[in-house]
């Protein structure tokens, strides 16, 4: 084999090409890294202009501190650099580039020139580092053309002009959310397609920068940092309200120390906090400023710098999820005040900014009846006629003869077939028996003096019934409320299991976790107690094991599902109460089509109205109004 294909040595050429190949791949590359330079040079003014989406030119204007004519002379060889001496300066990096590869790198596939200090050079494949006089300008003039040119195999697979000039201009954008202090000029085809001015709030720059539509006031800034010391790291987050949503998470944007990064994890945590908040399927828009001790980052294992190592991520992401959580909590507690009685619709982005999601509170539970079974067909009717007999009944004893009182005959006897053909009906079954009440509307329970105003029934309340197989209809001072009797229930029974999230079952062979090094043992410890309270109980025993003796009673994962869990996914104790809660709810309550008697149906109607988070887990609201003048409107009548 080997005299057949000897090995030998690249050319310079070829080898130049190949490197050139790991930092330019399209015209968007090329304005990553000389905005870089441009800001590492202390900039305030930056203008990025381009030709054929960048393909045929690119020209990028500064005020930085400039170069001299021996920068200019070494600049463009490979590897060389103003930014690093010494392999020790790499664990303490201050400045974006470092590498010295990006204008070696635009010299290999295209013609590079630079006019800076009185002088213009001129690099690329077919000249080297040919110095002129020129005439003398603050900053620097970097200009690239003909990307590809002499690499014809590279430039068939760029895309279309328009399609290059849109990834140029995510790369400008990008850059230019990190720094506010900074003035950005984005040209192309000799148009201004963005203009930000220097000294923007982060905010104001956020909002210009990704050219939003929505008001300033609908997002805001949160800051934390480091509670323990050294302080290795703090951040900013702008974020917008739970009205302003996104399909997916490409808005959640992550920068450390300036750079834009894809970390999934931290993305994440933002997930986190926001969870319950935002409609179901939603994420925010939303970026995340990190400022880190250069120590704990590495930002060399990457040839664009798109991804880096942290030495202990968990604590961040710790930070960045409860100070996202905090703010909506806060947020919410200003903002929601039930009812409404302004607006027919509660399901408008403007009602959804104004309606912010509450959060987990310790709301008393609501002792409701309902299915013993989620699969139980949809034709049966639930009823709540003998809620008397059992509303004092203790979660201990609530089983089989609770249920002969609250279902018909018939009911049961459809749930008992459906049961011998469902292998899971028992676990829901054992669920329900230990969730699930009886709802005592006579007595309604009282709220915390520091939440949410509820709705009080009062004696103007009318149940009215039941239509379309999903709204519950109910009246009260001149309000027309249309409750969706899942949503309203949902949360109901969620609030009911938070009120025992402390439940737990012990294992007969208990979960072993294995750390992977002393930060994921340090971890554990930090939550340890918080995982405790919900049911988890764990020890350290010792060479990064750990032992699990009981569970939440309601969590169906495996060993391998906790440790991904809790050590991959870094999922806060918190969080894993919640998303049991709400599965085991959502699972639970009844369903779309479901048909209730109207005793039963009355009392979710005062069990909705009387939520201090009138919301489901998943954040869809529970119910919306229409009011007489409303209705009157829509009828054209003035009495």
């Amino acid at each position: 084999m080997s005299s057949k294909n000897p090995i030998r040595t690249l050319s310079p050429e070829v080898a130049r090409k190949i490197a050139a190949g790991e930092v330019i791949d399209r015209p968007c590359a090329i304005i990553r890294e000389l905005l870089d330079n441009a800001i590492d040079s202390g900039a305030t003014n930056i203008t990025v202009e381009i030709t054929q989406g960048g393909i045929e030119k690119i020209r990028i204007v500064d005020n930085g501190s400039g170069m001299t004519k021996d920068d200019l002379i070494n600049c463009a060889r490979p590897h060389a650099t103003s930014k690093i001496s010494t392999e020790v300066d790499l664990l303490n990096l201050s400045t974006l580039g470092f590498r010295g590869e990006a204008l070696a790198s635009i010299a290999a596939v295209c013609r590079l020139s630079i006019i800076s200090g009185g002088y213009k050079m001129r690099a690329s494949i077919t000249e080297d580092h040919l110095i002129e006089n020129s005439t003398p300008l603050e900053g620097t003039i970097v200009q690239a053309e003909g990307l590809f040119e002499n690499f014809p195999a590279r430039r068939v697979f760029l895309k279309r002009p328009a399609s290059e000039g849109l990834l140029c201009k995510n790369i400008f954008v990008e850059k230019s959310l990190a720094y506010p202090q900074i003035a950005f000029r984005f040209i192309s085809e000799d148009q201004i397609k963005l203009d930000l001015p220097k000294n923007q709030t982060l905010k104001e720059r956020f909002i210009s920068a990704l050219e939003l539509n929505q008001n300033i006031k609908l997002f805001s800034e949160i800051s934390g940092e480091q509670e323990t010391s050294p302080k290795d790291w703090s951040f900013k987050i702008i974020i917008g309200d739970p009205g302003i949503y996104r399909p997916n998470k490409k808005d959640i944007h992550i920068f450390v120390n300036g750079r834009k990064i894809n970390e999934f994890s931290l993305q994440q945590a933002v997930e986190y906090g926001c969870q319950g908040y935002f409609p179901n399927g939603t994420y925010p828009i939303a970026a995340v400023f990190i400022t880190m001790n250069p120590s704990q980052v590495d930002f060399n294992i990457h040839p664009a710098k798109k991804e880096v190592r942290f030495k202990d991520i968990s604590s961040l992401h710790h930070g960045i999820s409860s100070s996202v959580k905090k703010h909506f909590l806060e947020y919410t507690n200003k903002t929601i005040k039930a009812p409404v009685y302004s607006t027919p619709d509660i399901f408008s982005t403007e009602n959804n900014a104004q309606r912010a999601l509450a959060s987990i509170l310790n709301f008393p539970a609501k002792n409701f009846s309902t299915s013993r079974n989620s699969t139980i067909s949809k034709t049966q009717v639930f009823t709540n006629s003998n809620i008397g007999q059992y509303k004092n009944t203790s979660l201990s004893n609530f089983g089989k003869t609770t249920h002969s009182a609250i279902y018909s005959e018939e009911s049961l006897k459809v749930a008992d077939s459906i049961s011998e053909k469902n292998p899971n009906t028992e676990i829901i079954n054992a669920f329900m028996d230990k969730t699930i009440n009886a709802y005592d509307s006579s007595k309604p329970k009282q709220i915390e003096n520091n939440s949410v105003e509820k709705v009080e029934i009062n004696p103007t309340f009318k149940y009215i019934g039941c239509c379309l197989g999903t709204f519950i209809l109910a009246e009260q001072n001149d309000t027309l409320f249309l409750i969706d009797q899942h949503a309203a229930h949902e949360r109901m029974l969620f609030d009911s299991i938070l009120e025992n999230q402390s439940k737990s079952q012990a294992l007969l062979i208990p979960y072993v976790i294995q750390t992977k090094d002393s930060s994921e043992d340090d971890y554990l410890e930090t939550i340890k107690e918080p995982l405790k309270e919900i049911g988890f109980n764990c020890s350290n025993l010792g060479d990064g094991k750990w032992e699990f003796s009981t569970i939440q009673e309601r969590w169906n994962g495996t060993e391998i599902d906790l440790e991904h869990a809790l050590l991959d996914k870094k999922v806060s104790p918190k969080d894993i109460i919640y998303s049991i809660a709400a599965m085991t709810a959502c699972k639970a309550a009844v369903k779309d089509g479901y048909k209730l008697d109207d005793k039963a149906a009355e009392d979710i109607a005062k069990g909705a109205l009387s939520l201090k988070d009138p919301h489901c887990p998943h954040g869809r609201p529970v119910y919306t109004t229409i009011t007489r003048e409303t209705l009157f409107s829509l009828v054209r009548r003035t009495k």
